[in-house]
């Protein structure tokens, strides 16, 4: 057979031929041009050949390469990607311009510094690699280390010396297979994603807000709506999830940290990654990248996992369901503001073939379940106190509704109305175990003699009742894992009320 009549399958098999069989130097370039057939970036792949070979050589780099995720991710974003045009980001622009002055009258969070964005896809690529990169490494590394693992295991007493020099490859074989994958996710998620908080995690940089027009395009096409109500409706909807992630800086780290904790428990199939390894062909790598598509080498979630998934899920709908409200009153002018809002709900609960390979790839779908739920309770508490002391909630973390107020929304509008008021809201359990805790403190000071009587502020980070400084006079009471039992929980005899025990608890 002709060298030109060979398919692109024929040519990555001939490049495996040379990888394996130790060839130096350059690769074909010209081979590498010719993969394109097979949807696979011919930059990127060179870069795989290069890793690789330098892996054989003994001196490979036992990291993952984020530059082919990237490469990947791009090459697929840019294949069908359209710029920007004039009109478009004229259009946008004057969208977020109206959008931003509906949304002061909706929410007290403040404005972004920054203009928004029109992005292309592959801009969008460009500005939240990074957070994916963040977010999916707990599960790379996982990977990787399971592959130098089962290698280890598997090979005789005799050959663990070159099976330690081999575990540097396995790394970067395992890193650039997930890396590749996921970059091939990101690619196809740039395909999807309507604007820059589309997906519900802060993706974005810190204060930045953007949509791409062509993606924008494409979901309103079937809609049947005026498209500068869509516009205008997708650029609030953007707007206020920027502002709150801006607003409430915590929370950014909050909801990585999350998802980060989920990834680190994710761990390999070993004896499906074994039965694989035993069949394996390089020359047809296709059943390895279905594998690591399928999710199939990731095993059933363990009850810690399940755990972390709800603690997120819930946090993911407390998000958008604040979205959802502050969203649905700035836009309350706009006569198909419901249709556009029920779209949203609907995209958002399905998602599409992206997200999906996303959840498949690292084991977790990043779905705000209970978005519903989640934006009945801020309805009640916007109608309850108003727009105020609802986005107080965002202040501290402390403050923040919870998994219970989601439950019962009717409980945490009790408590801000009480607190609206001048009230002292109801107690409930942990008001009574605290005042335990006190009432213990009170009969051992008196057994150990007379104190100081008042509320002594414990800075050595190790024990009973600290003075809050967070501006609401509250008590907090200390986690460290002891009872508390030390002389420094004293009562607080100082006379005024700010050792009230409600006061400190999250409204």
């Amino acid at each position: 057979m002709a060298e030109d009549d060979r398919t692109p399958e024929e040519e990555f098999q001939e490049l495996m031929r040379q990888l394996l069989g130790g060839g130096a130097g350059d690769l074909d370039a010209e081979a590498l041009s010719r993969l394109s057939g097979m949807n696979i970036d011919p930059a990127m792949m060179q870069t795989v050949m290069r890793h690789l070979q330098g892996a054989f050589a003994g001196g490979g780099d036992s990291g993952i390469s984020w530059e082919m995720a990237e490469r990947q991710a791009l090459h697929i974003a840019n294949q069908d990607g359209l710029g920007v045009t004039t009109g478009q980001r004229t259009d946008l622009d004057q969208a977020f311009t109206l959008a931003a002055l509906w949304l002061s009258e909706a929410t007290t969070i403040s404005e972004l510094p920054g203009t928004p964005k029109t992005l292309t896809r592959g801009g969008w690529v460009e500005a939240t690699l990074p957070v994916w990169q963040q977010l999916a490494e707990p599960v790379a590394t996982s990977i990787a280390d399971a592959l130098t693992s089962a290698l280890s295991e598997q090979a005789p007493d005799d050959m663990q010396g070159l099976v330690a020099g081999a575990g540097r490859l396995m790394r970067t074989v395992g890193g650039s297979l997930f890396a590749s994958q996921l970059g091939q996710v990101v690619g196809n998620l740039s395909k999807e994603v309507v604007s820059g908080g589309d997906v519900g995690i802060p993706l974005m940089p810190d204060g930045e807000a953007a949509i791409l027009p062509q993606n924008f395009a494409d979901f309103g096409r079937d809609l049947e709506v005026p498209e500068d109500q869509l516009a205008l409706y997708v650029a609030t909807r953007e707007l206020a999830h920027a502002r709150l992630f801006r607003h409430a800086r915590w929370l950014r780290l909050h909801v990585i940290s999350q998802v980060t904790e989920f990834a680190r428990g994710v761990h390999v199939d070993t004896d499906a990654l074994e039965e694989l390894a035993s069949r394996f062909d390089p020359s047809q790598p296709e059943e390895l990248r279905t594998a690591l598509e399928s999710g199939a080498l990731l095993p059933e979630r363990s009850e810690a996992q399940n755990a972390a998934l709800a603690r997120l899920e819930n946090l993911l709908a407390t998000i958008e369901g604040w979205v959802e409200v502050v969203t649905a009153d700035a836009t309350s002018r706009l006569p198909s503001a419901d249709r556009i809002a029920e779209a949203v709900r609907r995209r958002r609960a399905v998602g599409g073939p992206a997200e999906r390979a996303l959840g498949s790839l690292v084991g977790l779908e990043l779905r705000p379940r209970r978005m519903r739920e989640a934006a009945a309770m801020w309805r009640s508490v916007t109608d309850a106190v108003g727009p105020a002391a609802r986005d107080a909630l965002w202040d501290y973390p402390d403050l923040m509704p919870g998994a219970d107020d989601i439950d019962d929304p009717a409980a945490l509008v009790a408590r801000l109305e009480a607190r609206a008021r001048g009230e002292e809201p109801a107690r409930d359990e942990f008001d009574d175990a605290l005042a335990r805790l006190l009432a213990g403190d009170d009969a051992r000071a008196q057994e150990d003699g007379p104190g100081d009587g008042g509320l002594v502020a414990d800075d050595s980070g190790d024990g009973g009742l600290i003075a809050d400084d967070s501006g609401d006079g509250g008590l907090i009471a200390d986690d460290s894992g002891d009872d508390g039992s030390g002389d420094d929980g004293s009562r607080d005899d100082s006379g005024d009320d700010s050792g009230n025990p409600e006061d400190h608890r999250p409204v």
